[in-house]
């Protein structure tokens, strides 16, 4: 049996799937219910400063985006951090992490930028057994706009420091959680790095309006006729996520930082993928708020069993597996070919294929032939962009063939592959002209 145990910065867990900081996990009661059902562990939802609690909104706080199938892809999260007391949070993580000792408890915090702030809360949390801390500068909405979130986030200078005051101050492991709404990822990366953190964990949500009430012409949600910017999270923003990791994982300055995935994560699939391109473990929010805490079941099952088909023994075997296989776009392989094939017994002739390509493509899909209906791929057109494969219904009706390399075109008598191997030795290529020169 494969081994899923989790070690992140020295944080121990039955399994690499944590509760991300969020309103799952703003109290007991919600986290006892997640360790029940199997959660490896969680990031306790971000608390503040001691005085008079955050006052949320008290009313719709999240707007939405669904498929045509009313599936939810993703939210948009208006609520802040906790407005429970700090000491009700401190006392409940306390005896939560007695009663769940061989669970990970790490506790998300967000105060002003000054270190005395952050001298004067970490004892307390440090008090309480946690495992690690995790610090929140990723919130793009209301906490930003007092300083605090991703206003810091978007500073790699605040990170650096803040980072650096909070590893004078505390034994426990420190996570530094970044947010998506920067131009670079690398760079708030490297400033936490500099800091002396030792993880970061990614990516926090994404700044949105996800929909305008075209009846009373406010975002939505909508507070009293107003609405406001918030968070988006959900399975649409796990590619930006995804990329945001990978490009963390193999900077040189960077290369080796544990990562916490966060983004989208829906299925073990969908964790597996993240580990991959580098993350140490996932943290999971929409999925669970949608599903249910008993998702968890699936996810553990789920990897378990592929693991096992794979002959992975242990997580180790998969972490950065993809991260050596992600390059710039110039160092890709131009004389690699492959072109479309339909498999004409799975096809059910509803055209969108020709329909596609022959708009907005390459015109490269027959639909009629010999007065039939009938759709085949014109492998001379074709350029194996692979749109007709992502529009098709049918799951692997459609497919991309690799060519070797040299196979030529039985209907022009050239070369199906170019000459060259990548764009730094493509003729078009302004470096490559100079060089020639």
């Amino acid at each position: 049996m494969a081994d899923i145990r989790n070690n992140f910065v020295g944080i121990k867990s039955p399994n690499p799937f944590w509760l991300a900081s969020a309103p799952p996990t703003d109290k007991a009661y919600n986290v006892v219910r997640a360790f029940k059902a199997g959660w490896g562990g969680v990031v306790w939802k971000t608390l503040g400063e001691e005085g008079p609690p955050v006052v949320n909104v008290n009313g719709p706080r999240y707007g939405a985006i669904w498929g045509a199938d009313r599936r939810l892809l993703g939210l948009n999260n208006i609520e802040l951090i906790t407005d429970r007391d700090l000491q009700t949070n401190l006392r409940e993580i306390k005896q939560v992490k007695m009663d769940w000792p061989d669970r990970a408890m790490v506790v998300s915090l967000m105060v002003p930028c000054e270190e005395q702030a952050w001298k004067a809360i970490l004892p307390l949390v440090e008090e309480t057994g946690a495992d690690g801390i995790e610090l929140n500068f990723g919130c793009p909405h209301g906490m930003s706009e007092r300083g605090m979130g991703a206003a810091v986030g978007q500073v790699p200078e605040y990170i650096e420091m803040v980072v650096r005051w909070c590893k004078q101050n505390t034994r426990m492991p420190v996570i530094t959680k970044l947010t998506p709404n920067i131009t670079d990822i690398r760079k708030p990366a490297r400033a936490a790095l500099a800091g002396g953190t030792d993880a970061v964990s990614l990516i926090n949500t994404i700044n949105s309006i996800t929909a305008v009430n075209l009846d009373s012409f406010a975002p939505e949600p909508t507070i009293d006729g107003k609405g406001t910017h918030g968070g988006y999270c959900g399975p649409a923003v796990k590619p930006i996520a995804m990329n945001m990791v990978a490009e963390i994982a193999r900077d040189p300055e960077t290369a080796g930082l544990p990562i916490s995935a966060i983004g989208g994560i829906t299925t073990w699939r969908d964790a597996a993928e993240f580990m991959a391109l580098g993350a140490g473990n996932a943290q999971v929010c929409t999925a669970a708020m949608t599903y249910g805490f008993k998702i968890v079941e699936e996810m553990i099952a789920g990897l378990s069993d592929w693991m096992d088909e794979k002959g992975h023994r242990s997580l180790d075997d998969i972490i950065g597996r993809a991260t050596p296989n992600v390059t710039d776009w110039q160092y890709l392989n131009l004389n690699y070919v492959a072109k479309a094939r339909i498999d004409q017994d799975a096809c059910i002739k509803c055209g969108r294929c020709h329909i596609a390509c022959e708009d907005t493509s390459h015109q490269a899909i027959t639909n009629m032939v010999d007065g039939v209906r009938h759709f085949e791929v014109i492998e001379a057109e074709c350029v194996g962009c692979n749109l007709c494969v992502n529009v098709c219904p049918v799951e692997n009706c459609i497919t991309m063939e690799p060519l070797a390399a040299g196979v030529m075109d039985e209907r022009t008598g050239k070369p199906v592959s170019p000459v060259y191997a990548n764009w730094t030795e493509h003729p078009n290529n302004p470096a490559a002209k100079v060089a020639a020169e």
